[in-house]
């Protein structure tokens, strides 16, 4: 690609910083001239700064922004001579042949998609085994899992829980047979209840 130098905005007043990316640009610095012209161009908005924004991403191979900046650079620019538009239409066929270039080789350079994973063969049903009979599992390895501890009964499946409750039902039966006067001392009846002698006498 021939180097044309970056064009210089038209006006009276140079801004130094437009030299400054002028000279990046001749330079190879594309990145810098860039960063410049872009500020340039945010700043007073004139299409030559579009142009030169479009030739840095030419050399940076970027092909998309190129195109995109050219195209904005003829939409935009009042004066554009024959010349020069045939000139920007030619960046544009370049980049468009650099952009379907750099897809071919994406596309050369993409691993090709792994097969897919064989499908796992099906495991035979094993008959249904009581758990108390059934042989302890055994690894791949070799090492056979360790049979586990019979599980514990509940509370109150064991012998403790219906001795404490015997003996706290046999002790609510006696308090409410006292409290009721069943157990009084002969001749001594509480009063309001009639009481029955158990020696015999009456």
């Amino acid at each position: 690609m021939p180097m044309v130098p970056a064009h210089a905005a038209p006006g009276k007043s140079k801004d130094k910083r437009e030299i400054k990316a002028r000279e990046a640009f001749a330079e190879g610095r594309y990145e810098d001239a860039l960063d410049i012209f872009a500020k340039l161009y945010a700043e007073k908005l004139h299409p030559t700064y579009l142009r030169n924004i479009g030739r840095c991403y030419q050399n940076l191979k970027m092909p998309d922004k190129a195109i995109n900046a050219f195209r904005d650079y003829l939409r935009q620019g009042k004066d554009i001579t024959v010349a020069e538009k045939n000139e920007i239409e030619g960046y544009i066929a370049e980049m468009e042949s650099l952009k379907k270039r750099q897809e071919e080789e994406a596309a050369a350079k993409a691993p090709p998609a792994p097969p897919p994973p064989p499908a796992p063969l099906p495991v035979p049903a094993a008959p249904p085994q009581d758990e108390k009979t059934a042989p302890p599992a055994v690894d791949f390895a070799g090492k056979p899992e360790p049979a586990r501890p019979e599980p514990e009964p509940p509370f109150y499946k064991k012998g403790w829980f219906w001795s404490v409750v015997g003996v706290a039902v046999v002790a609510g039966v006696l308090g409410g047979l006292y409290a009721g006067g069943v157990f009084s001392p002969a001749g001594q009846c509480p009063s309001g209840t009639t009481c029955k002698d158990l020696g015999g006498s009456q």
